[in-house]
């Protein structure tokens, strides 16, 4: 569930109660690039309405970021568009679906889990191989290590 956080008090409040930031703004402060957040907004990826200016530009608020890098984290660990557009559909239906959620989240869990493992296991390889030229040269016949010839 989205958690949104109250501003620091030490925060002037604005007049403006629609002032937000622009999306230059918002992308240096979630991480990703403005062609992401328009993506994401176009993608129905976004389940906050992102306010817009007199001028029509967007304005985004903390809970706009906040969904956001929800959104960027669920991607970068490799969650597919379609199941967090899923996500952001069960999320601004409500209450009644958490069970669905969770199961979502548990799936792609599980998914990242097992991708990790994997990974782990490949630098393991790795990191036999780095031990392998430490040792071949620190022996002093590293030219000795496997070289296909042509």
């Amino acid at each position: 569930m989205l958690e949104v956080k109250p501003p620091p008090a030490s925060r002037p409040a604005s007049s403006d109660p629609r002032a937000g930031m622009s999306i230059a703004e918002a992308a240096r402060r979630t991480g990703v690039s403005v062609h992401t957040l328009r993506y994401y907004e176009r993608a129905g990826l976004i389940v906050t309405t992102v306010d817009r200016t007199d001028g029509g530009r967007r304005s985004y608020r903390q809970p706009d970021l906040d969904w956001i890098t929800i959104c960027a984290k669920l991607r970068a660990t490799g969650m597919p568009i379609k199941n967090i557009r899923r996500y952001a559909e069960l999320v601004c239906a409500g209450r009644g679906n958490e069970h669905e959620r969770l199961a979502l989240l548990e799936a792609h869990s599980a998914a990242v889990a097992a991708k990790l493992a994997e990974t782990q296991e490949h630098l393991k390889l790795i990191d036999h191989k780095i031990d392998v030229y430490r040792g071949r040269i620190a022996a002093g016949d590293a030219d000795r290590l496997w070289a296909p010839t042509v």
